[in-house]
């Protein structure tokens, strides 16, 4: 139902008040300091000095819009204006005129205007004027009460024993007293006299409880307060007793050595002066008081932090490569970086806010390149382990008023490290987890903000430490399960997994020569070949980094140290064939590809966190009623590259010369060997392709060739991740030629040289091109029916695919 307001429409300027309601027939003083609120003023002020005053529903809304403001406010006059003494604001004395409603803003800026509809009270009918005075003396009741508790001027308690009528003693009331603003825009909200009143006493009633609950609060604190005094007055006649008796001199010299120690720091004026007032609490305390202890832990923690100390960097950057290069093998990219912040900290040496994050599978050395970078710059090294921290405690601290309180992790690890420019190590920051007791990850955003870190607070420390000097190394294994603010300040370095010829060298350069040193075996002792090491690889372990790898190489250690230790005299050499006789039956087989031609077989290349693999994938065509099914647990998005593949030949079938009802009168069969393995992504869509034309056309496919890309419905072939670790497997496996998409070719850069210098890559933008190079013919050109097979006749020429 559509209500219409007879009263004449006014168009006022518009003053939002916060914290403020005001009450029709009041005068109020306010402030103004908005500059929308100053030009409503001014406006007011040319037409005619009246102003609508309304209070904002959110007080911290600086420009409040219609939805931001109640609904009903009062119409006021202007009688004074007084600016201030910076002339930023005014301060004005108004009188309310009446209420009104607020029907919508015509303006907003530079300043706000409104429509408003008048207000006025019904009037109270003559049968209820029994029930008038009753609310009347009900609330003069009330208001004497509430009165006692606060201080008013005499004319006001006066004025409300006058009043006769409901709605101006409502009014009056609400205005004078310290309502919660709710109460008092609902008060002012009502134009039935009669239930504006009730609405009062209900308010006054419970301002009056929580007056007297606020005198029984105030009277215990006061009885308590009686009492330290008295303890205090005590415990001071028993440090005079004990120093009289020469037993206070304890705590004296302990306060007067944090002293010494304070002013030998030279610290900040802030951390001196709350240091010394604690030195004071200090000595004023018995030993055996608990708080004495506190206070100790206390000063010791922060006189233990390194304030002024900072070691020198070293910044020979020839001198930094050669000691990364000793200590890690490849990582080129890593390496490069690291010596371009030398470079940048070299030249500006008061550069900060630079924060690597290195992210890669386990294994990969991502702890030891941090340790590395301490040691080329000649920087202390610190490391957190922030696995599993759930409590934003862990990073800030507890306040030192809990049992056992303790500064945070960070602050730890800059008294562990003993210089305030230290190379710290955030490890596993991807294992952050929360709870109710708080978000780590959300406290280490200060810590990482070179914008705020320089005056980090702990909450035990309480007192500003500067963190801008210090090089932040973080590590991850995985991007996605860091908060998105987090990562914004992290500059991501990606350390791949290791292919088996730079698993070769680590364990030739690094990590044989380590367990041969631990286990007492000198150099001529144990002999592992080139081959022996690649077997010990490839058939031992499965994984990104070399942890296993040296797990392996420490067991045949073990076993040599046993027969050293029995004769003297005793060497070994191991052969890749007398691998299994130590360590038992090979663990992982080589990578089963098609051998042999086939139609309907195809190589596939996989990438996995522990390396590439090869991944054959074969399909069949049976008559049937036109279903594809796909097995060997394939995700949804490997899938969709089956149905893509499929609805490209069914498209295209009359011109490929395939039979154009496959779809109805055959079912596909498509299966990916290793049907317990997950595997999903689009990179499968070309093998998938050239397996079912393969399948479909009877041509079959060359063995000694493998590919990877992902296809859309138009047949182009979009670039795929992992090519290095692909290109790897194809090299372990003996595949000579591998199909890859054109917009990889740029990628081939960062491939091995020795995979490069064995395998040839072809880079293919559309599907036609992939029968150049994946299907055979027995036969020759002539030995194809007429017409002949328009895409497939290439593949029939060549008949033996090398580049």
């Amino acid at each position: 139902m559509l209500v219409k307001d007879f009263a004449p429409v006014r168009e006022l300027p518009v003053v939002p008040l916060r914290g403020l309601v005001v009450f029709p027939d009041s005068r109020v003083h306010f402030e103004i300091s908005r500059q929308s609120s100053l030009q409503a003023l001014r406006a007011a002020m040319k037409a005619g000095q009246e102003i609508f005053l309304v209070a904002q529903k959110d007080l911290l809304a600086e420009e409040p819009d219609a939805r931001q403001l109640h609904s009903v406010g009062v119409v006021a006059t202007v009688r004074q204006v007084l600016k201030d003494a910076g002339g930023a604001g005014a301060r004005v004395y108004i009188e309310a005129q009446s209420r009104a409603r607020l029907r919508e803003l015509t303006q907003e800026k530079p300043y706000p205007v409104a429509l408003v509809v008048p207000r006025a009270d019904k009037p109270v009918p003559e049968e209820k004027r029994a029930v008038e005075k009753a609310l009347l003396r009900q609330a003069k009741v009330l208001f004497d009460r509430c009165s006692q508790f606060i201080s008013l001027p005499p004319d006001i308690s006066i004025t409300v024993m006058a009043a006769r009528a409901a709605g101006r003693l409502a009014n009056y009331i609400a205005d004078s007293l310290p309502l919660p603003l709710e109460e008092k825009q609902n008060v002012l909200e009502e134009t039935d006299p009669l239930a504006r009143l009730k609405l009062l006493c209900v308010a006054l009633n419970k301002e009056h409880e929580l007056q007297e609950l606020e005198l029984r609060i105030n009277e215990q604190v006061l009885r308590q307060m009686d009492q330290n005094q008295r303890e205090n007055y005590l415990r001071e006649q028993r440090r005079a007793i004990s120093e009289e008796l020469g037993e206070g001199e304890g705590a004296q010299s302990e306060a007067e050595r944090y002293r010494e120690h304070i002013a030998a720091l030279k610290l900040p004026k802030e951390v001196a002066d709350k240091l010394y007032k604690e030195c004071g609490r200090l000595e004023r305390m018995q030993p055996q008081s608990p708080e004495s202890g506190i206070l100790s832990v206390y000063l010791e923690t922060a006189l233990g932090l390194p304030w002024n100390k900072l070691t020198k960097d070293r910044l020979d950057l020839e001198k930094a490569r050669q000691k990364l290069d000793k200590d890690h093998y490849g990582l080129a990219d890593v390496k490069e970086r690291i010596l371009q912040l030398l470079a940048c900290i070299k030249l500006s040496p008061d550069i900060t806010g630079q924060i690597l994050c290195l992210v890669g599978p386990p294994g990969v050395g991502k702890t030891s390149v941090a340790k590395s970078v301490a040691g080329a710059m000649g920087r202390k090294f610190a490391r957190i382990s922030l696995g599993g921290i759930r409590d934003e405690a862990e990073i800030r601290g507890h306040r030192k008023t809990y049992v056992g309180a303790m500064p945070g992790r960070i602050l730890a690890a800059m008294a562990q490290a003993g210089s305030r420019n230290p190379v710290l190590l955030l490890d596993e920051i991807d294992k952050l987890c929360a709870d109710m007791r708080g978000d780590p990850a959300s406290a280490l955003l200060e810590v990482m903000d070179s914008e705020q870190n320089a005056a980090f607070r702990d909450h035990f420390l309480e007192l500003p430490f500067d963190l801008s000097k210090v090089l932040f190394i973080t590590t991850a294994n995985d991007t996605s399960t860091i908060p998105r603010p987090l990562l914004d300040r992290m500059e991501v370095i990606e350390l791949p997994s290791y292919t088996i010829e730079e698993k070769l060298h680590i364990a030739r350069l690094h990590l044989l020569p380590k367990q041969m040193k631990r286990h007492g075996l000198t150099r001529g002792r144990m002999k592992l070949s080139d081959d022996t090491l690649r077997t010990l690889i490839d058939g031992y372990t499965r994984e990104s980094g070399v942890r296993q790898l040296e797990r392996k190489l420490a067991e045949l250690c073990r076993k040599c140290a046993v027969q050293v230790a029995e004769d003297e005299n005793y060497k070994l050499v191991i052969k890749p064939n007398q691998l299994e006789e130590w360590l038992g039956a090979r663990q992982f087989k080589e990578d089963i590809h098609n051998r042999e031609p086939m139609a309907g077989v195809v190589n596939g290349l996989a990438w996995t966190p522990v390396g590439g693999e090869i991944m054959p994938i074969e399909a069949l065509i049976l008559p049937g009623t036109g279903q594809v099914k796909l097995t060997g647990s394939l995700g949804d998005v490997m899938k969709e590259s089956a149905e893509a593949a499929v609805s490209y030949l069914r498209y295209h079938a009359k011109a490929l010369d395939l039979p154009e009802l496959f779809y109805k009168e055959n079912d596909i069969h498509i299966h990916v060997p290793e049907g317990a393995v997950p595997k999903d992504g689009p990179s499968a869509g070309v093998t998938i392709f050239t397996c079912l034309l393969s399948a479909l056309s009877g041509m079959k496919v060359n063995p000694q060739l493998a590919m990877t890309g992902e296809i859309t419905l138009t047949g182009r072939v979009l670039p795929i991740g992992g090519l290095r670790e692909k290109a790897m497997a194809a090299y372990s496996a003996g595949i000579p030629e591998v199909l890859i998409p054109e917009g990889n070719l740029p990628d081939l850069e960062k491939v091995d040289e020795a995979v490069k210098a064995n395998v040839a890559f072809h880079g293919i933008g559309h599907v036609s091109q992939i029968s150049e190079y994946a299907l055979l013919c027995e036969g020759t050109p002539e030995d194809v029916a007429e017409p002949a097979k328009p895409v497939l006749r290439k593949a029939v020429e060549r008949k033996r695919i090398r580049v």
